[in-house]
């Protein structure tokens, strides 16, 4: 088989381009290196979707963010992703006047609506938690949170639902053309596609050497961030950002969409492309920093887990979206605003590929909806007992801390993009990610998992290849 589009990565933008690809009469297949979707970047993120004021006038940043942010509310109804406005709110302390200003006058300059300088005064009034040091701030009223790795899960499935392929544990190791047909092999296994989409993350400058058309690099910058318990989900409701530095945005504080308090993060760049490692030095300064915006955060006793997560900085300091030759297309240097930018890049991506000579015939039962993971948590009482009566499963509770049941875990095994680890599930239901970290509902999910996938229960893995979580039997069956 010759696919018309190989897609190498399957984070949000791999993800999206997927699924606005899938809308057409075309034979689509998405390329993962790891066991699952969201693996990259896409897992390990603010969770942000950014007004648009920080990016500089005339790059494609600017454009993409701005166009992403508008867009990505409609996208979220689609596909069944919780999404919501909370408005952002970057603070200025003594002698931050004119970094504010600075801001707003790009956030205008890019389009961004509902933008204003606010007092001090003002902006604690909005939040009443937030330092009593602060001066002034920028307040941008459409600014969003929603989760990264559901998002990408439910793009991912929605192509899927739609006709493309997904390999996962392809991990692409060279790219050759000929005829204008593209190769592209793993060590195992090898597909054609007529045109390549690179979107490999910290990998896509590898990627592109593979296909002889690099002219950039990426350098990975590590993010180190604390998850908070759902009892401080309240300390604030907007995103609160300090003043940017030439490293990023800085330590945001912020509610997630599933109740949690979210701080970080960190900003350090490395050579590591696959370091995600915590280090006490780097989450020191968000608690320090953290505290200075919002004092009084419990982060020691109400910490739930830290993390960190890469993000994919191009040499060229804005987003790389570029056909350097034919049939190749980059989608490199995706950092922050990455996420927000997703279903603008996918867009773009599209109109490039239909330029460069793709045939892009609309399908006529192209469905762009896709019902959410959490649906069974938002019906009502009646309509959960009626489902329940159904499928007993529904009426199991499997994941205490987030009464997540097991007709829940069960429907994440089987539906599109298909969990194969204890990780994938937890991504999809939430189970594993309250107070105990999957100390109760582990034994559960992989119980679970080992039935509808066939395999082995001391064989299930945490996430992915190699990474088991059974050592051995302490009792063999006579």
């Amino acid at each position: 088989m010759i696919y018309d589009a190989a897609i190498i990565g399957a984070g949000v933008v791999g993800g999206m381009i997927g699924r606005a690809l899938s809308a057409y009469d075309l034979k689509i297949c998405m390329l993962e290196s790891k066991g699952d979707v969201a693996m990259g970047a896409s897992h390990a993120n603010s969770a942000i979707v950014h007004a648009g004021f920080d990016c500089e006038p005339g790059t494609l940043k600017a454009k993409l963010n701005v166009r992403g942010s508008e867009m990505m509310e409609e996208t979220a109804r689609q596909l069944g992703v919780p999404y919501y406005k909370n408005t952002s709110i970057v603070i200025g302390f003594e002698g931050d006047e004119e970094k504010i200003k600075h801001l707003y006058d790009k956030g205008i300059a890019n389009g961004v609506k509902e933008l204003s300088v606010i007092s001090g005064d003002e902006a604690r009034a909005l939040e009443p938690r937030l330092s009593d040091k602060v001066e002034c701030a920028l307040l941008a009223k459409t600014g969003a949170i929603i989760c990264p790795y559901e998002l990408t899960i439910a793009a991912v499935g929605n192509a899927m639902d739609n006709g493309a392929e997904l390999k996962t544990d392809f991990e692409v190791k060279s790219i050759t053309e000929k005829d204008g047909v593209y190769t592209v092999s793993s060590d195992t296994e090898e597909i054609r596609a007529k045109y390549v989409i690179n979107c490999a993350g910290v990998y896509s400058d590898k990627i592109a050497g593979m296909a002889g058309v690099c002219d950039f690099t990426i350098t990975p910058r590590r993010g180190e961030y604390f998850v908070l318990d759902k009892e401080c989900g309240k300390t604030v409701s907007a995103t609160i950002f300090r003043a940017p530095t030439a490293m990023g945005k800085g330590i945001l504080v912020t509610r997630t969409v599933d109740g949690n308090l979210l701080l970080g993060p960190t900003a350090e760049n490395i050579e590591d492309k696959e370091d995600v490692s915590t280090t006490d030095s780097g989450l020191n300064s968000v608690k320090v920093s953290a505290e200075e915006m919002v004092p009084g955060i419990p982060v020691g006793r109400q910490t739930i887990t830290t993390f960190c997560g890469l993000r994919s900085v191009g040499s060229t300091h804005d987003f790389i979206i570029n056909n350097p030759k034919p049939g190749f297309v980059n989608v490199a240097g995706i950092e922050s605003p990455g996420l927000s930018s997703s279903p603008a890049i996918a867009e773009y991506v599209v109109d490039m590929l239909a330029k460069a000579g793709m045939k892009l015939e609309k399908k006529a039962d192209f469905n762009p909806f896709r019902r959410g993971s959490h649906w069974f948590r938002s019906l009502s009482i009646a309509e959960k007992n009626e489902v329940i009566r159904k499928d007993p499963a529904y009426g199991r509770i499997v994941c205490r801390c987030e009464s997540v049941t097991e007709g829940e875990i069960r429907d994440a095994i089987v539906r599109n993009p298909k969990a194969h680890d204890v990780d994938g599930v937890k991504r999809r239901t939430r189970s594993g990610m309250g107070r105990c970290q999957g100390g109760f509902c582990m034994p559960v999910v992989m119980e679970l998992l080992s039935e509808l996938n066939g395999v082995p229960y001391e064989k299930i893995t945490k996430s992915g290849k190699g990474s088991y979580i059974m050592v051995g039997k302490t009792k063999e069956n006579n």
